[in-house]
């Protein structure tokens, strides 16, 4: 009955329900996480833009199972995938690293930085300014979303919200160049 009760006000977007969700399996969820990454920043991050997602596409949700069954499993799932990932990026950034000590094309390489570095720019130009400041903070100063919130005086969800806004801004700006900026970010 509670789980009925749950996913209904999660499908009708209802924030104090999403909030229960959030305060009640958001540790959790984070503990069994830690099992698969082993890294709290990771965990943290994967767990956080879980619930974003969550917020978002709850609407959409078939959820036929249990609710705790459903989050430790998309959970699970989102895990196997973030190691995946993390494999295919350590091939990647060995691959690059073996071929850069065979050739010399920093001349190219050198122009495709410069432009990269162009077009982020003008990604972050387009950010509103309150979204800019938060990105910037987090992504470029590397202030944990915890410390961006309490910095700028903001909830956490916030800060979390307009980060997911700014990725989404940045990836569309960046398009065209997202090979190579996954190379060049897997680099640095």
């Amino acid at each position: 009955m509670k789980d009925l009760l749950l996913i209904d006000g999660l499908q009708r977007s209802d924030k104090l329900i999403f909030d229960y969700i959030f305060n009640y399996y958001y540790s959790s969820l984070c503990a069994f996480s830690m099992q698969y990454l082993g890294n709290r920043d990771n965990v943290e991050d994967l767990v956080q833009d879980f619930f974003v997602t969550l917020w978002m596409e709850a609407p959409r949700l078939q959820i036929k199972s249990s609710l705790k069954s459903y989050l430790f499993t998309a959970i699970k799932n989102r895990c196997i995938d973030f190691q995946k990932h993390h494999k295919v990026a350590e091939k990647y950034r060995t691959f690059i690293l073996f071929s850069a000590e065979k050739e010399d094309n920093s001349t190219d390489q050198y122009f495709a930085e410069s432009e990269l570095r162009q077009a982020i720019q003008n990604g972050l130009s387009k950010l509103p300014p309150r979204c800019r400041e938060i990105y910037k903070l987090s992504r470029l100063n590397g202030l944990s979303n915890q410390e961006v919130s309490e910095m700028l005086g903001l909830t956490k969800r916030t800060v979390e919200l307009q980060i997911s806004n700014s990725l989404k801004i940045l990836r569309k700006e960046l398009v065209e160049f997202l090979p190579f900026f996954l190379i060049v970010w897997l680099i640095v």
